[in-house]
């Protein structure tokens, strides 16, 4: 009977560990995970601005892209690496942030930008041409800083 009780008695010593990792996932947002943050730069006229990044490059990855999330830092985005340039399109289907997307070619520099995509949207957005990445950030930060068509942008993707 003792046995039987040391049993019960180590499946009760869990159960606030599992109660406690139950509430901390409840916590989390939908879709958060843990990302490793690049450092990327955008050389405007008004001057170089810094942001960090999740880079994503995966199928799964671009498919998903910042869908599901209700908050971005104004220092973060996510940057879209496709590994070839191309001419690509976007949605904002399943994404409740605002959204400026910055359209990028192999050598970093800027050939177009659409500002404030529409949330929940599932209008597609065309890139305008061959890009090698795209950078998601908070919507209206590209107008702030002043971005433009032929503005820079610095990552190691570009310089591969």
């Amino acid at each position: 009977m003792s046995a039987a009780l040391d049993g019960f008695a180590r499946r009760l010593l869990r159960l606030p560990i599992l109660v406690l990792l139950a509430g901390t996932l409840a916590l989390c947002p939908a879709g958060a995970h843990a990302q490793t943050l690049d450092k990327l730069e955008i050389s405007t006229a008004s001057g170089p601005h810094e942001f960090n990044v999740e880079v994503v490059d995966s199928p799964a990855g671009r498919e998903r892209g910042l869908m599901y999330r209700r908050y971005l830092p104004a220092d973060r985005g996510m940057l879209f690496d496709f590994r070839e340039e191309a001419p690509v399109a976007f949605w904002m289907k399943n994404t409740f942030i605002p959204l400026d997307m910055v359209f990028i070619s192999r050598k970093g520099v800027v050939t177009n930008i659409v500002a404030n995509a529409e949330p929940l949207s599932e209008r597609l957005i065309p890139s305008g041409g061959p890009v090698y990445g795209v950078l998601e950030i908070n919507g209206g930060l590209a107008e702030r800083i002043g971005l433009k068509v032929g503005d820079r942008v610095k990552h190691p993707i570009f310089s591969r």
